[in-house]
């Protein structure tokens, strides 16, 4: 009999240690535009950013930052899933 895979390689299997890495990623990029923004890049008012440079930091922020966290998010609820599947596999 094949034996049941351990919570490691569950998390390789389904993609899990790959949405955490890259939405973590993906969601530091966009804190790091944010904060270029703010600090080097002119800051931005009720009318938009005050630099050309600054307009492509807040798109990347703007684009970054929320698809970052739902890959975040997915992944750690995959990660909760497969840490509650293989608790509920050891006797």
């Amino acid at each position: 009999m094949a034996e049941k895979p351990t919570q490691a390689e569950r998390n390789r299997q389904d993609g899990t240690i790959q949405l955490l890495r890259w939405g973590g990623i993906m969601f530091a990029a966009g804190l790091l535009a944010a904060a270029l923004l703010q600090v080097l890049l002119g800051g931005f008012s009720a009318t938009g950013a005050s630099t050309n440079s600054g307009w492509f930091a807040l798109i990347v922020a703007l684009m970054s930052i929320p698809f970052g966290l739902l890959l975040l998010l997915l992944g750690i609820a995959k990660w909760l899933r497969n840490r509650s599947l293989s608790a509920g596999d050891e006797p």
